[in-house]
């Protein structure tokens, strides 16, 4: 019997109960640790923690994560600007250079920043102020409804509702899902102010796998990219990354706003995405698709 597939969940914040601290992923913790094979055998063994420091302010997992058992890190940078050390990067860094998968997301504007630290995993993400989109005319504001947020800030929807994805030809394994209709995911979370990603420059082994379109401009955006087959200035054949435009795909009150969001959050929440059982099944199919696709 193959073991299960360890998985690390991992924000860039310390444990912080008015935030989105790792806590507010529990439905995506609860069904990956649930998850079966073919034969009911357990897929994944999911470990989810908040960033902490030792005495020397780095992460004892993240900065040793290259001789960890973990095979993929999925990391959830929600902070704005200082959740990943130097020797945190290097760590990751070492893991990625093992073949180990990673999927890193972020937010709107500069939340999640501190990706930029992560060199090649860091560069498919655009920010406001660090690494910014290289098309210029996407240096505007796209959510007009709250007016402290600034672009990158795509507006897909509400928080608790869903919106309608495009798959990109070659439709990417991640997209597939023989439960829909179409044969593929149509339906992720919706969320008013998603973040960046996209391939700057020629880099053949990245791509962007699903656009989805903006409730206020019309304008499409990109909101995930997977990076495979790639080699570093060393030789060292990179783990598979998935580099996704808001942690909110994944975020509890994106499933269900019934499990409540930190008190900043102020924009009116919506249900219909915990009333479809076909968005929500969509969903579920991408997380086990992602877990099944960075483990190689």
């Amino acid at each position: 019997m193959n073991r299960p597939i360890n998985i690390l969940l991992q924000t860039t914040i310390p444990p912080t109960e008015d935030d989105w601290g790792i806590e507010r992923f529990s439905l995506l913790t609860e069904y990956l640790s649930i998850a079966k094979d073919r034969n009911g055998q357990p897929l994944f063994n999911v470990t989810a923690r908040d960033r902490s420091s030792d005495a020397t302010g780095n992460d004892p997992v993240l900065s040793t994560l290259g001789d960890s058992d973990f095979d993929q890190l999925w990391l959830f940078a929600v902070d704005v600007g200082n959740g990943i050390s130097t020797q945190d990067a290097a760590g990751i860094t070492a893991f990625h250079q093992k073949g180990k998968g990673i999927m890193a997301t972020r937010d709107h504007q500069d939340l999640g920043c501190s990706l930029n630290g992560l060199g090649g995993i860091g560069a498919f993400h655009f920010f406001h102020t660090y690494n910014p989109d290289p098309d210029s005319t996407r240096h505007c504001c796209d959510d007009t409804q709250t007016h402290t947020i600034l672009w990158p800030n795509y507006h897909s929807g509400a928080n608790g509702d869903y919106q309608v994805i495009t798959a990109i030809e070659p439709i990417h394994e991640l997209l597939k899902n023989p439960d829909s209709p179409t044969g593929t995911i149509e339906f992720f979370p919706a969320h008013p102010h998603e973040g960046a990603v996209g391939v700057a420059g020629d880099r053949k082994s990245a791509r962007v796998i699903a656009v989805s379109k903006s409730l206020v401009s019309d304008r499409p955006f990109n909101l995930a990219v997977i990076v495979e087959n790639q080699q570093d200035e060393h030789g060292n054949t990179l783990g598979r990354v998935v580099a996704e435009s808001t942690f909110h795909h994944f975020c509890d009150y994106n499933w269900d706003t019934s499990m409540g969001c930190p008190s900043f959050v102020t924009e009116p929440p919506s249900d219909r995405i915990i009333k479809s059982s076909r968005a929500l099944n969509d969903i579920q199919t991408y997380v086990r698709n992602i877990a099944v696709w960075l483990a190689g």
